[in-house]
């Protein structure tokens, strides 16, 4: 037997009735040869971690902005965030972790520059269907390895897609990724918000903190919990009812102090302009774009072709563009008074 053999001969003996054996995976849609060293799911944890989406994540706006502060969460940081949260909830659960972290690291690679102001600036300039989630799943099935994809799991996919929206991933460890997103997102955004000075502790309602606790590692371990707690042994994952209700609380008085807030987001419209201005360019001149997205208008609209390359882009290399095609050169050269 092959080390990746033993591993799936483990899972079969250990884990819940209700996991899902790498042995079942519905597989990939290229031909491929196996991993002796590694299962399906590990295979694919690996490639989405090698990949140029991936790295690009670190210079990707979570809420604040490019900020020049470097303790504030970017979307790499999210990422790993909700990677260690779901595998917590996993491995609590007996689940498949491997499944459930592949698709926890693969979650975001599709979101655009400048976080949510960009993904409405797609919708509003190419589709107003566009969402960030969607766009991973392109970028694994279609963009990465130009044009290859990572050949991902049909699993693994799915979870991806499915880990936002009114949908429903197929297995329970894809499942749980929506939590985990929202456990990250919620705590990591408090403690931004505090580091901003646009948000104290006391803001926050204090039925939610009784709930919850005030410590950001107390209201993880909390939520964590609450989600372990309604789901163990059960066919479906959820969070129980007083917790549930506390988080869904929090997201909400969140919304309208922080991610509303003329603070934290004051320079949303400059960056939406921006880019605003980079796709109506783009589609005028695709030329301009790299070779590899100039390459796909050959198969598929401009737009789309568009919406792939400014999707792909981090903050930094957005502004970089933009500096570049609309301000004249000398006007960023510093001036010295």
């Amino acid at each position: 037997m092959t080390v990746a053999d033993l591993f799936c001969e483990r899972e079969k003996q250990n884990l819940s009735p209700y996991a899902f054996l790498t042995c079942n995976t519905r597989g990939r849609e290229h031909p491929y040869v196996p991993c002796q060293n590694r299962t399906e799911f590990q295979r694919d944890r690996d490639r989405i971690i090698h990949s140029k989406a991936f790295r690009r994540l670190m210079h990707k706006t979570q809420v604040f902005l490019f900020p020049v502060d470097e303790h504030y969460r970017t979307r790499l940081t999210h990422t790993l965030e909700v990677a260690q949260i779901a595998r917590i909830i996993c491995r609590a659960l007996l689940l498949n972790e491997d499944l459930c972290e592949a698709g926890a690291l693969g979650h975001d690679l599709g979101h655009t520059p400048f976080g949510h102001a960009g993904e409405i600036v797609m919708q509003s300039c190419y589709d107003k269907n566009f969402t960030h989630y969607k766009q991973s799943l392109r970028v694994v099935e279609k963009l990465e390895k130009d044009g290859k994809g990572l050949n991902l799991t049909w699993e693994v996919r799915d979870a991806i897609v499915n880990h936002s929206g009114d949908c429903q991933a197929a297995t329970l460890e894809g499942r749980i990724l929506k939590f985990a997103d929202r456990i990250a997102y919620i705590n990591h955004d408090i403690d931004d918000a505090c580091r901003a000075g646009i948000l104290s502790l006391d803001d926050i309602p204090a039925p939610i903190l009784e709930v919850l606790g005030r410590g950001h590692g107390e209201r993880i371990n909390t939520m964590v919990t609450a989600v372990i707690e309604a789901s163990h042994g059960e066919p479906d994952i959820s969070i129980t009812p007083a917790v549930g209700k506390a988080m869904n609380d929090l997201r909400n008085f969140l919304f309208e102090a922080v991610y509303r807030n003329p603070i934290a987001k004051g320079e949303e419209a400059k960056a939406q302009t921006l880019l605003e201005a980079l796709f109506r360019y783009f589609v005028k001149n695709p030329d301009k774009m790299s070779p590899y997205y100039f390459k796909n208008t050959k198969n598929e609209p401009v737009e789309r072709c568009v919406c792939d390359y400014i999707s792909s882009m981090t903050d930094r290399f957005a502004i970089d563009t933009y500096k570049k095609l609309f301000i004249p050169a000398v006007w960023q050269t510093p001036v010295e008074y």
